[in-house]
C-alpha cells in the first residue's frame, strides 16, 4: 500500500484524560447533545490533571495508545488552585521526553476545555484523532 491508502486504514487508538469538573462534564454534555464524538477514544475520569503523572502517558503507549490528550480546566479556573498550572509544566517535560524517544509531540495534548465546551471538546479529540492518523502507527515498545 502506498502512504496515503496507509493513512485511510489506519485506525488510531486515543486514550483521554479528563478531569472530573470541566472536561468531563464538557464530554457528557456532548453525549447528551448526541454529538457525534471519534470512536477512536477512551477516557480516563481524573480529579484533576495536575494529578496525571507522566509515567500515566508512558504506561498508555506502551499498552498500546497511538495518542494521549489530557483535558481540563482553563486556567485559573482549577477547582483545586493550580492543578492545571501543573500539568503544564507537566507536559512540557514530558514532551520533552518523549521526543527523546521518538515520539512526535502531536501524540500528546494539552488543552483546556470548560463544562459548557462541549463543541470545542468534540473539536480538540476529531483534531487529535486526525493528526494521529496522519503520523500513522506509534513505534514504541509495547508491553502486553
Amino acid at each position: 500500500m502506498n502512504g496515503l491508502q496507509d493513512v485511510a486504514h489506519f485506525d488510531p487508538k486515543i486514550l483521554v484524560f479528563l478531569c472530573n469538573w470541566c472536561s468531563y462534564a464538557a464530554s457528557d454534555k456532548a453525549g447528551m447533545a448526541q454529538q457525534a464524538q471519534p470512536s477512536q477514544i477512551r477516557t480516563v475520569r481524573v480529579m484533576c490533571t495536575g494529578r496525571v503523572d507522566p509515567q500515566f502517558v508512558l504506561h498508555a503507549f506502551r499498552k498500546g495508545a497511538d495518542g494521549v490528550v489530557i483535558l481540563g480546566c482553563h486556567p485559573g479556573d482549577c477547582h483545586y488552585k493550580e492543578g492545571n498550572v501543573h500539568a503544564i509544566k507537566r507536559h512540557l517535560l514530558l514532551l520533552a521526553l518523549l521526543r527523546q524517544l521518538g515520539i512526535e509531540d502531536q501524540r500528546c495534548r494539552l488543552d483546556f476545555v470548560s463544562a459548557g465546551e462541549n463543541d470545542r471538546y468534540v473539536r480538540i479529540l476529531s483534531e487529535v484523532v486526525e493528526q494521529v492518523r496522519v503520523l500513522g502507527p506509534i513505534h514504541f515498545p509495547r508491553v502486553d
